[in-house]
């Protein structure tokens, strides 16, 4: 389904029955089918919204070098238009910036992130490299490789769009540390001790930064972490939101 928010299109899922709402946000380059897999697991007890955030997947590209805090405010007019309500946010890497910096500034119910960046450290093109070669090595999901390397490939630095490279500096400059500590909902993170993109240590100063933090860490996984212990992940998130 596609609703028109800020003059683009923007692609996404809604299934499931409960009532609070799960908003699932999937990473740079990726789509909606990285967080399927979580999705289909919660969506007895849930409602779930998956989004393909603008310039991913079936969803228009921005008109302009959208900011993260465009991609906030069109995440908090779709939630709007869809009259949905308790929102649980679950985002990986890029959505787990946006999650958090949404949580920053709006109510919601609780907070989840995997292997999120908040701070101004990450190179544009070895993030993109790291992530790729962390998906090849997830088993289970072979079948999302040719994927992968068709998608994360195509809004490399050097590949993307003109206006989409300028969104990815955007993303990659913007250190939102000083707003995770607005954050006043209940946080979860989910983390590789193997992340070779956003590295443990982050992990461990944003369960500092957040008051009513908590952290799971997964040994020897990668940024993938969720999906490579994707039964200890549905487990944990079904104990963090009930």
């Amino acid at each position: 389904m596609k609703k028109n928010i800020k003059n683009i299109n923007v692609n996404y899922e809604l299934y499931g029955e409960g009532n609070d709402t799960i908003v699932l946000l999937h990473g740079w380059g990726q789509n909606i089918e990285m967080m399927k897999p979580i999705g289909d697991k919660m969506c007895f007890n849930h409602k779930v919204l998956i989004v393909d955030l603008p310039g991913h997947g079936l969803s228009d590209e921005p008109d302009f070098a959208w900011t993260l805090y465009d991609y906030v405010e069109m995440l908090k007019e779709l939630i709007e238009s869809l009259k949905l309500k308790n929102i649980i946010l679950i985002g990986h890497s890029f959505g787990g910036k946006i999650s958090l910096l949404y949580a920053s500034k709006y109510d919601v119910k609780k907070v989840v992130v995997f292997g999120s960046p908040y701070k101004k450290k990450i190179e544009k093109e070895s993030f993109k490299l790291k992530v790729l070669k962390g998906l090849k090595k997830i088993p289970g999901i072979n079948k999302l490789e040719g994927f992968a390397k068709k998608h994360i490939g195509s809004t490399d630095y050097k590949n993307a769009s003109k206006i989409m490279r300028e969104v990815l500096v955007n993303h990659v400059n913007l250190d939102i540390t000083e707003d995770v500590k607005k954050i006043k909902a209940p946080l979860l993170i989910i983390w590789g001790t193997n992340d070779q993109a956003v590295p443990i240590e982050d992990a461990y100063e944003l369960e500092k930064l957040v008051s009513g933090s908590g952290l799971v860490v997964y040994p020897g996984c990668t940024h993938y972490a969720y999906l490579e212990n994707l039964g200890q992940t549905i487990n944990v998130l079904k104990s963090f939101l009930d």
